[in-house]
């Protein structure tokens, strides 16, 4: 699977996010601080990341920031994105599952190598759900991309 990466800093948990993607067999196409010349601003590395998903270029995307909520607002941006913020395991599963997340955002501060495996098999283990409200609320968060929601 493509995915783009970002992070503002390049901080050990950054670099191996990118080393264990690589080593899951995922092609990684960096930004930011990860990628000499970028703009490693939060925001646009953030975006950049996120417009990757949202264009086709790549299926889903991990954006990082120091604490992982600039990161997820910038991604969130942009049309057809769904970015989680996700600090353990179990909010990641939750957020493939029920929210179909197409981006997953972390916190440097806050992320341990071994939480970050823990969320990535998490992440990669599970899928949208075919609950029809999760369905409903998911198909809603794509219409608010599209300026046609409204309340239901």
């Amino acid at each position: 699977m493509r995915i783009s990466v970002s992070s503002d800093m390049d901080e050990p948990v950054a670099r191996a996010l990118v080393a264990e993607l690589r080593g899951r067999g995922h092609d990684v196409v960096p930004h930011g601080a990860l990628r000499t010349g970028d703009d490693p601003r939060w925001a646009v590395c953030s975006e950049a990341a996120a417009r990757d998903v949202a264009d086709g270029t790549s299926e889903q995307a991990v954006v990082c920031c120091w604490t992982g909520t600039g990161a997820s607002i910038a991604a969130n941006k942009v049309a057809g994105v769904r970015a989680a913020l996700c600090a353990d395991a179990y909010t990641a599963d939750g957020a493939r599952r029920w929210n179909d997340a197409n981006v997953l955002a972390l916190s440097l501060r806050l992320t341990s190598e071994p939480l970050l495996k823990e969320i990535l098999d998490a992440w990669f283990a599970a899928e949208a759900g075919g609950d029809a409200e999760d369905r409903q609320n998911v198909a809603h968060v794509e219409g608010l991309d599209a300026g046609r929601a409204g309340t239901p």
